[in-house]
């Protein structure tokens, strides 16, 4: 299957033989990221932000400045306090982003639970406004359901 014919939907099953391929919730952060970066041309940046740990994050794209993000601050920060998805169709227009890249236009963050806690997120940019519709928001929180499940099985 090309990345031109991919639709987000059709991800869900290679989300699934991931967690049972991988042998760490890094590995298996680094593969959803590669994954979803990959196969949807739209997903301009991919990364992973841990809460808590030390080190860097699991990003796939141009780097960012934002490598820690207070969880009071930005869309990233407000993903993860409030423990919900936020999608922004124009970030130019949520005074809540702060600004990675002038080419970013949209913006999903789906926080990763483990034992019923926020534990990290999923944050995804792309250059094109609205990007991210029903679908997205189901393979991304599919994403982070599988990556949630690894690490409570995984005692993280």
């Amino acid at each position: 299957m090309t990345t031109a014919h991919v639709k987000a939907t059709d991800l869900v099953l290679e989300l699934d033989a991931l967690a049972t391929a991988c042998t760490s919730g890094e590995a298996l952060m680094k593969a959803i990221v590669a994954l979803l970066h990959g196969k949807l041309t739209r997903y301009n940046w991919v990364g992973f932000y841990i809460l808590e740990k030390e080190g860097d994050c699991d990003i796939k794209g141009a780097m960012t400045p934002h490598t820690r993000i207070p969880l009071n601050q930005g869309i990233c920060g407000a993903a993860a306090s409030n423990g919900k998805t936020v999608v922004v169709d124009d970030v130019n227009s949520d005074p809540r982003y702060l600004a990675c890249s002038l080419d970013t236009k949209s913006e999903i963050v789906v926080p990763v639970f483990v034992n019923g806690k926020v534990a990290g997120e999923l944050d995804i940019d792309s250059h094109f406004l609205a990007a991210f519709g029903p679908d997205d928001r189901k393979l991304c929180e599919h994403a982070t359901s599988v990556l949630g499940r690894f690490l409570e099985e995984s005692q993280y």
